[in-house]
């Protein structure tokens, strides 16, 4: 195994809290319900597909302009929210392991739907960090599609068999066994039984 690609949001950093009010503020103005167990379903997809969901229980229908329009609003706010990011919301036990499989020689890389990827990575002070960054802007295919991590290790260099994937979404898992990666579960990823290895702690990937 020579790399490691990480989904961003739930891995690397939480921003759940934001994607929630942001939807949140965005569905309460539609009058479409929206509360954290249909939040929990949002985890690991695209915007257009968290949309789709949200719009499950709208009574009506919406066009695609509108669609466009409110996934618009929706990462407006977010955006705005994610302004009070700083290095401080890296998830416990990230730097310093990051650090460590850096010693070791391995390859570290970003494989996230977000189109907020760069923006976020900046405001965490990992704006340079990682030897690739695959993201939604350079996806057309959101998770469970492998797109995401495919692209990130062509970036690499390298075949899909000599990296791990470190996610902790279903969908992100299901994505990295599709690709053919060795898929690491974190979260709730760590409970879901296709997960090839299961982790208690993002710290615990020093000794795979």
């Amino acid at each position: 195994m020579k790399a490691f690609i990480f989904d961003l949001d739930g891995v690397i950093v939480s921003t759940d809290r934001y994607h929630y009010l942001a939807w949140k503020q965005t569905a309460d103005g539609e009058g479409i319900y929206f509360d954290e167990k249909i939040n929990d379903r949002l985890r690991g997809v695209s915007r257009m597909a968290s949309l789709e969901i949200i719009l499950e229980r709208a009574k009506r229908q919406y066009s695609e302009e509108e669609k466009q329009a409110l996934a618009c609003k929706k990462n407006d706010l977010y955006r705005d929210l994610l302004r009070n990011l700083t290095p401080k919301d890296r998830l416990e036990g990230v730097t310093e392991t990051l650090a460590a499989l850096r010693e070791k020689g391995y390859l570290l890389a970003i494989g996230s739907s977000s189109k907020n990827t760069p923006f976020i990575l900046e405001k965490i002070g990992y704006g340079d960090y990682f030897d690739a960054v695959s993201d939604g802007n350079n996806i057309t295919r959101g998770k469970p599609d492998p797109e995401v991590f495919l692209k990130a290790a062509e970036m690499l260099r390298l075949s899909p068999e000599s990296c791990y994937v470190v996610e902790d979404a279903e969908a992100g898992i299901d994505a990295a066994n599709a690709g053919g990666f060795f898929s690491v579960g974190v979260g709730p990823a760590s409970r879901y039984e296709k997960t090839k290895k299961p982790l208690a702690s993002f710290s615990l990937l020093r000794e795979l």
